[in-house]
């Protein structure tokens, strides 16, 4: 028998709130670092799909399409990096993302690091390290907790 899971998030509501205003705080940031709102949305989304958190996607992905993204960049944003649907600045965003969302394939490599750095701004470059963070903390709050999706 499985146990029945606790909601993190309603079991512990203060922590629950601090991690949405540090969400708001790191959405703030992206902006004034100069990020593309549908950008943020994408790295949100790209995180998700590298956790497999359903609950994260559908959200982030409903967020994107509402704000005008493409269908077709959500579609392909696992292969970003073969199409030519993403800007200079969306690819170096999206390897960040994704070497902050797998640390424990190696950390961040100096590599990746120095990919994003040479062409985002150092605000630009803590933003998208945050966005991760925030993002990856999110995907573990609904997967320990097996938010539900669909019917």
């Amino acid at each position: 028998m499985t146990a029945q899971r606790v909601n993190i998030g309603e079991q512990h509501p203060a922590a629950y709130k601090a991690l949405i205003a540090l969400s708001s705080e790191v959405e703030a940031a992206a902006a004034a670092a100069g990020l593309d709102p549908l950008l943020v949305e994408l790295l949100r989304i790209r995180a998700s799909q590298i956790n497999g958190c359903a609950f994260c996607l559908r959200m982030h992905t409903r967020d994107a399409l509402e704000k005008g993204e493409l269908p077709e960049r959500i579609a392909v944003l696992p292969a970003w990096a073969e199409t030519d649907y993403f800007s200079a600045t969306d690819r170096a965003a999206l390897r960040l993302t994704e070497a902050v969302t797998r640390v424990p394939d190696g950390h961040v490599s100096d590599e990746d690091f120095a990919a994003a750095a040479a062409v985002l701004t150092a605000d630009q470059v803590s933003a998208v390290a945050w966005l991760a963070t925030v993002m990856n903390a999110f995907n573990r709050v609904a997967i320990t907790s097996r938010y539900r999706v669909g019917s």
